[in-house]
């Protein structure tokens, strides 16, 4: 996260302000090039892309199998991933070979993608968060969330030139649909009283990371797996960061 936003900070050095954070994940390392000479903010910048892309390199959907002269290559057959399930979001392909999930998640409108919360006040409550488009940053910050909450070994291993995001996790067995998570939640969630929040994902928590607090919700059966040795993980969740200006003098959240 440190690494786009610095690439952020150079970009706007140079006049180069994005209507999106899908504009700076997907800056190919030539786009600046010839530009590089013009002085030392374009020399930063043109460092900064580099840095970013050793991070999270620009990959093919071919460079995973997929055919390149379909229209919907993710639909096809591929003979190193199998698909095992997938949603609006994300799909997930197994790679038999190695042992893990690829997780493509799919751009959506706007230049938007993945899912996250979004604050208004309540009617029954002081607070409800609704899960809406998520931004390619909120996308990285939920797979960190993932990790510093004990789930399955997340590594984020390539972006598309069509805006995909590629994620590896560790193959789990699901657990069965419609499973009680109540008791079996992660450690370090705090339970937020419904007088106060009420959200529109399963078992919406407070946790704090770095410093900051988060809202994490979408808890259920399906975004758990068990690992080899029976031990429980999350793969994935619903999260943003928590309003703290909104919530600071609020009686409810001090008490």
């Amino acid at each position: 996260m440190a690494a786009l936003a610095g690439l952020g900070a150079a970009a706007e050095k140079c006049g180069l302000r994005a209507d999106s954070d899908r504009d700076l994940v997907l800056l190919a390392e030539d786009e600046v090039s010839l530009l590089e000479s013009a002085g030392a903010e374009w020399a930063a910048l043109g460092d900064a892309i580099r840095v970013w892309r050793a991070l999270l390199p620009l990959r093919r959907l071919e460079d995973f199998g997929f055919a390149a002269d379909v229209e919907n290559p993710l639909e096809e057959s591929n003979p190193r991933l199998r698909r095992v399930g997938g949603g609006v979001e994300a799909w997930a392909f197994a790679a038999e070979a190695d042992g893990s999930v690829y997780k493509f998640y799919l751009p959506r409108e706007e230049k938007k993608i993945g899912s996250a919360f979004g604050f208004r006040g309540g009617h029954e409550s002081r607070l409800l968060a609704e899960a809406g488009l998520g931004t390619y940053g909120a996308l990285l910050e939920k797979l960190l969330l993932i990790h510093a909450l004990g789930g399955m070994a997340t590594e984020v291993v390539a972006a598309t030139p069509e805006g995909i995001i590629v994620a590896k996790q560790t193959l789990g067995e699901p657990l069965p649909q419609g499973d009680d998570m109540s008791t079996r939640l992660p450690e370090g969630l705090i339970e937020i009283p419904s007088r106060f929040l009420r959200a529109n994902r399963d078992h919406p928590r407070l946790f704090f990371l770095g410093g900051r607090a988060w809202l994490v919700g979408d808890l259920h059966a399906r975004n758990f797996v068990r690992a080899t040795e029976g031990s429980l993980h999350l793969i994935d969740l619903v999260a943003a960061p928590w309003p703290m200006e909104a919530t600071a003098g609020d009686p409810l959240i001090l008490d």
